[in-house]
């Protein structure tokens, strides 16, 4: 059983699991398998909107899809739940990654 599997099994008996899904996501992405990345982000996300760095993550992996505006979108509502957590090292992350897109 490779990562993936185990990640996903992971998943399957706890859907809920923050960590396994975060480390699926990021998996997939560093495979290259960038929309399947993206879709467990926006799970991450759906399960827990207060986690900032899956909102930086999740931006990162749509601009590498050449999906800038989804990436932008992406970055400002990640600041927004930064706020919320009182997050100021993810906020700072996430705003520089905006900036950086102009």
């Amino acid at each position: 059983m490779d990562r993936l599997d185990t990640l996903r099994m992971l998943i399957e008996h706890d859907p809920k699991n923050r960590l396994a899904r975060y480390g699926l996501a990021m998996e997939l992405a560093n495979r290259g398998d960038l929309r399947e990345s993206v879709a467990e982000f926006r799970a991450l996300i759906a399960a827990d909107p207060d986690y900032a760095y899956a909102y930086f993550h999740c931006g990162q992996t749509l601009e590498r899809l050449d999906l800038t505006g989804e990436a932008r979108e992406t970055y400002r509502q990640g600041i927004e739940a930064a706020e919320r957590s009182g997050d100021g090292h993810a906020r700072g992350e996430l705003q520089g990654a905006l900036d950086i897109l102009g």
